[in-house]
């Protein structure tokens, strides 16, 4: 069975394809054909050796979609699934032929979206759904969820707005991903090299500041942010690819009641994800969310792909095809 798999964690190079047991789904998982893997920061942070409780040999791949071989009830033979677990970190991942996968974790692609586009979808998609949901969204809210071009901040941004943000706001701190967000219709994107994150927010927002901020790459950004707070706001921090060390001024919390808060997606139930999947499942159909992938490289081209997404910031997602 071909995989890409890391025999110690140092870089790109240090991904290579080799040949490992096809996997012997075990009580509770099934064995899915993956078709295509989404490509994750997660997975640079792993093989830079950045994410210690990761152990090299390791195959790579935290997400990815397929199609169930064997099956059962539940999942008959030839079901189109997606799914993201401790894969990839923990255990073999989804640059593979194939992934033995518990029950739980498998969640059904709706009609009408192709094996590539659901690849992409597990991590970014369930991460800024619960995510806003754990911060309290509801209609009405304003929210800021920067990076419109990576995976959670565009995912956030589109889930805010189709159910029902007033604004829902983004930023990038490219003039020419400005320019391409707005000609794919985000009308709410601060341009950074224009003026600060604050300033747009209140700029948006007529003043209001956000009561929601999800922030997906840390750093500066999320020092910028704090300014720009509504009242009784709440921020939930879940990445840190621009930077692990933020500064932050506590009257930006003190003064207006606000509260801030990490996220972790794998601490979240498999009965929350497989709820919050049937949603956004919902709102993909209808149209009112549509995932941007950036680029599809094939399996053998993984570490080119992931070297890709973490130098060239692609807007949108990076997928292997498998």
């Amino acid at each position: 069975m071909r995989a890409m798999r890391a025999d110690r964690f140092g870089g790109y190079r240090d991904l290579k394809s080799t040949d490992i047991p096809r996997p012997a789904p075990a009580d509770g998982k099934l064995l899915v054909r993956m078709t295509a893997a989404g490509v994750t920061p997660l997975d640079h942070t792993i093989l830079s050796g950045q994410f210690p409780r990761s152990t090299a040999p390791l195959v790579l791949g935290n997400e990815g979609a397929g199609v169930i071989e064997g099956g059962d009830t539940d999942f008959p033979e030839g079901t189109r699934v997606a799914f993201l677990g401790p894969f990839g970190i923990f255990e073999n991942g989804t640059y593979s032929d194939y992934v033995a996968v518990p029950k739980e974790l498998l969640l059904p692609i709706p009609d009408g979206i192709d094996d590539t586009t659901a690849a992409g979808l597990p991590v970014a998609y369930l991460t800024a759904y619960l995510a806003l949901a754990n911060a309290g969204f509801a209609a009405g809210k304003v929210v800021l969820a920067p990076a419109i071009g990576g995976s959670v901040g565009n995912a956030a941004t589109q889930l805010a707005r189709a159910l029902g943000a007033s604004h829902s706001i983004s930023s990038t701190t490219s003039h020419a991903k400005a320019e391409e967000a707005k000609a794919l219709g985000f009308s709410e994107v601060i341009d950074l090299t224009a003026e600060g994150l604050a300033d747009g927010v209140n700029r948006i927002s007529g003043g209001q500041g956000a009561d929601i901020v999800i922030d997906g790459i840390g750093g500066k950004i999320l020092s910028d942010a704090l300014p720009a707070l509504a009242t009784g706001a709440s921020v939930i921090t879940l990445g840190y690819s621009a930077g692990r060390e933020a500064t932050i001024n506590v009257t930006d919390l003190i003064w207006k009641a606000a509260s801030i808060k990490g996220f972790l997606l794998l601490t979240e139930s498999a009965a929350a994800r497989s709820a919050a999947w049937s949603a956004i499942s919902g709102l993909l159909v209808s149209g009112k969310v549509k995932p941007i992938t950036a680029k599809v490289f094939a399996l053998d081209d993984a570490a080119e792909a992931l070297r890709y997404l973490i130098e060239e910031r692609p807007f949108g997602r990076v997928v292997l095809k498998i």
